[in-house]
C-alpha cells in the first residue's frame, strides 16, 4: 500500500532525576554526599532510508516516544540514559512543524538525519551541591521534560522522468515495457491507484561482470489526470506533487481510433492541470508520446497532434508499447534529454529559516544491531 502523508506526535524521553545519598561506610572517613546524576532522556531524530519508499508504518503507528533517563543512585552513580529513537522514511521526505514552524527539512539523501525532539537533561544528584559550609546537603535537581511535537510527513518521489496524461493513455503498459515494474495494467479508466517507480536501462547493458550497465535512470508512472485535478478532481490531485521532483516530463497522449478526445485539446487540458498546480511545472522539459499506433488506422489525429508539437518546438515520438515499435528511440530521446538537463545538487538538505532542529549528516548511516550491510540503488518495480 503506498502512503505518501501521515502526521505523527513525537515525544523525547525525560531526564533522570538526582539522587540524594550520603557516604557511610565504616573504614571511609568523611563519607559526605554521594548522590548521582540523572540520565539524560533519548531524543528522536527522523532519518532517510534509501530502502524505505511509502509512509505506510506510520498510517496507523502515530505515537512515538524516546526512552527516558534513570534517576540517580547513591556511590556517585549516574543514571543510564534513554536510547535514542530513529524514525525512518523515504528519501525525498518533507518533515513539518505541525504547530506553526512550518518546513523543517527535506531530506532529500540518503542517511541524512534531522534531530526532532531533544531529550531532556538529567538533574544533579547531592554530590554538586557541597561546601564548605554546607557539607551535608540534600538538595537536588529533577530531570528536565523532554521536547514533544506533533509532525506532518510528506513524501515527493524522486524519480528523473514522470509520465502524465489522461486515464488509459499508456502510462502503464509503456513502464511495464522499459522496466521491471509491474503495475496492474486493465481496460478500464483509474487502473492505477497509485505511483510506480521503474528502473530504466537506455543503453542495453546489462552491468554483468566485464560490461557496462549504460545510462540508467527512474521512470514514475503517476495515477490518471483528469479535467479539474488540481482542483481535487480525480486521483491527480492525491499525486501531482510528486511531479514537482522529475526533471522531465513525458507526456503520453492516445491518438488511437477508439480515443474519444481530441490529442491537442487533451493536451492543453493536462499541461493547464500541471501549471495551476505548480508554477513550476510548466517550465519543466517535455516530451510529447503519442501511443497505441498498433490501434491507430486513421493517422489523422497523429499528424495534427505532431504539427502541433513542431509549431511549438516539443519534442515528439510515436509509439506502440505492446509491439515495442518507437519504444526503444523514445528510451534513448529520454536519455538523451536527461543528460542536457543538470541534476539538483542534493549534497545539502533544505531546512526552513530559522528552524529550531539540529541537522546531523552521518552519511552512510550503519545502524548498530544491524550485522548485514543494506544493498543500496535506486528503487525498482512497483512500490508497495
Amino acid at each position: 500500500m503506498f502512503v505518501d502523508e501521515a502526521k505523527i506526535y513525537v515525544k523525547a524521553g525525560d531526564g533522570g532525576n538526582g539522587c540524594v545519598a550520603f557516604r557511610r561506610e565504616k573504614y571511609v572517613p568523611r563519607g559526605g554526599p554521594s548522590g548521582g546524576d540523572g540520565g539524560s532522556g533519548g531524543s528522536i531524530y527522523v532519518e532517510a532510508d534509501q530502502n524505505d519508499n511509502t509512509l505506510l508504518r506510520y498510517r496507523y503507528n502515530r505515537e512515538f516516544k524516546a526512552d527516558r533517563g534513570r534517576h540517580g543512585e547513591g556511590s556517585n552513580c549516574s543514571g543510564q540514559s534513554g536510547g535514542d529513537t530513529i524514525l525512518k522514511v523515504p528519501v525525498g521526505t518533507l518533515v513539518f512543524d505541525e504547530e506553526g514552524e512550518g518546513l523543517l527539512v527535506d531530506l532529500k539523501k540518503p542517511g541524512q538525519r534531522i534531530l526532532v525532539a531533544q531529550g531532556g537533561k538529567g538533574g544533579r544528584g547531592n554530590q554538586h551541591f557541597a561546601k564548605p559550609w554546607h557539607q551535608a546537603p540534600r538538595e537536588r535537581e529533577e530531570g528536565q521534560p523532554g521536547e514533544e511535537r506533533r509532525l506532518r510527513l510528506e513524501l515527493k518521489l524522486l524519480a528523473d522522468v514522470g509520465l502524465v496524461g489522461f486515464p488509459n493513455a499508456g502510462k502503464s503498459t509503456l513502464i511495464s515495457v522499459i522496466s521491471a515494474a509491474r503495475p496492474k495494467i486493465a481496460n478500464y479508466p483509474f487502473t492505477t491507484l497509485e505511483p510506480n517507480l521503474g528502473v530504466v536501462n537506455a543503453d542495453g547493458g546489462t552491468g554483468g561482470h566485464g560490461s557496462e550497465l549504460g545510462r540508467t535512470f527512474v521512470v514514475a508512472d503517476l495515477p490518471g489526470l483528469i479535467e479539474g485535478a488540481s482542483e481535487g478532481a480525480g486521483l491527480g490531485i492525491r499525486f501531482l506533487r510528486h511531479v514537482e521532483r522529475t526533471r522531465l516530463l513525458a507526456h503520453l497522449i492516445d491518438t488511437s481510433d477508439i480515443a474519444e478526445m481530441d490529442p491537442v485539446k487533451a493536451f492543453e487540458i493536462i499541461k493547464g492541470e500541471l501549471a495551476a498546480f505548480s508554477g513550476t511545472m510548466i517550465d519543466k522539459p517535455m516530451i510529447v508520446v503519442a501511443t497505441k499506433l498498433d490501434a491507430t488506422t486513421d493517422r489523422t489525429k497523429l499528424q495534427e497532434l505532431k504539427k502541433f508539437c513542431a509549431e511549438r518546438g516539443l519534442e515528439f515520438h510515436a509509439i506502440s508499447a505492446p509491439t515495442g515499435e518507437g519504444v526503444k528511440e523514445l528510451v534513448r530521446a529520454m536519455a538523451d534529454a536527461l543528460d542536457k538537463i543538470p541534476k539538483e545538487e542534493l549534497g545539502d538538505v533544505d531546512t526552513a529559516p530559522g528552524a529550531d532542529v539540529d541537522y546531523v549528516d552521518i552519511g552512510a548511516y550503519e545502524d548498530p544491531d544491524d550485522s548485514e550491510p543494506d544493498e543500496g540503488g535506486p528503487p525498482v518495480g512497483k512500490i508497495s
